[in-house]
């Protein structure tokens, strides 16, 4: 079975939709479903791609991904049970939620592959965490990675590991977020205008993602290159650690791990 069902139309599932068709994938194997009619009109018509009810569009599917929000899965999933056809991938992009959760309310031995996926999707720069259920094989994974890298880049781990994943690519762009608008709000505090200091805090940041991307360094390394001795980056450094950077970032990973920890116990 080559359908694939997408049960959600929000932010997310509408990127997933748009990567699948950049990839190449033709809009007759592809639906979704929303719950907000003048939602799924919009979406219909910009993608080319046909909304149907969770029943319809799940009947017939060979992968069925779940793009809901998080309380909202206990409900749909009670809609989808009847219907899945025995064998049929599931993939959750619903935070928090254990792959346990699924497979309590699906037919036995559903496939369930968990993902954490990341904002950047919405840019086709995704990146997201994939974690196996009890019963999904290597072959249901790379099913899942084949559709998630049309939005980034897919990295497998344990699901125990979900929630350190959570705290660190999940929540992570609103870090990077943060620093650049301290960089830019720092920017202006020295002169700059604000057009200019966004533009050399947004290039800046693009440029350094590459540079750890390509070179393969690591961080520290290229951090030094930068940093001469006695220079302005040295003192700019100084103040960073003595304002406590590092273990600023270490307690922020951890409240959201710990959190996200929190919400899947709920």
């Amino acid at each position: 079975m080559t359908r694939i069902a997408v049960l959600g139309g929000g932010r997310i599932g509408e990127a997933l939709l748009g990567g699948l068709l950049a990839a190449g994938r033709d809009a007759g194997e592809l639906v979704f479903t929303e719950k907000f009619p003048a939602r799924a009109t919009e979406l219909s018509a910009q993608l080319g791609i046909a909304a149907e009810p969770v029943t319809g569009a799940v009947r017939g599917a060979g992968t069925v991904v779940v793009a809901v929000k998080p309380q909202d899965v206990v409900g749909l999933l009670g809609e989808v049970a009847g219907v899945l056809e025995p064998g049929t991938l599931v993939v959750s992009l619903c935070a928090g939620v254990p792959t346990s959760l699924f497979e309590g309310a699906l037919p036995d031995g559903t496939p369930v592959v968990r993902v954490m996926p990341n904002t950047p999707m919405l840019l086709g720069a995704a990146m997201c965490a994939i974690s196996p259920g009890a019963y999904a094989t290597d072959a249901h994974l790379a099913e899942a990675e084949s559709l998630l890298t049309t939005v980034g880049s897919v990295l497998r781990i344990d699901e125990a590991k979900q929630d350190a994943a959570t705290a660190v690519s999940g929540s992570g762009p609103a870090y990077f977020f943060l620093v650049a608008e301290a960089m830019i709000e720092a920017g202006v505090a020295v002169g700059l205008t604000r057009a200019a200091a966004t533009e050399l805090t947004v290039q800046t940041a693009l440029g350094a993602a590459r540079m750890l991307r390509e070179t393969g360094e690591h961080p520290a390394v290229l951090r030094e290159n930068v940093t001469s001795p006695a220079g302005t980056t040295a003192a700019a450094l100084r103040e960073l650690e003595r304002h406590g950077l590092r273990s600023a970032f270490a307690d922020a990973v951890t409240a959201a791990h710990d959190r996200s920890a929190e919400l899947g116990r709920s």
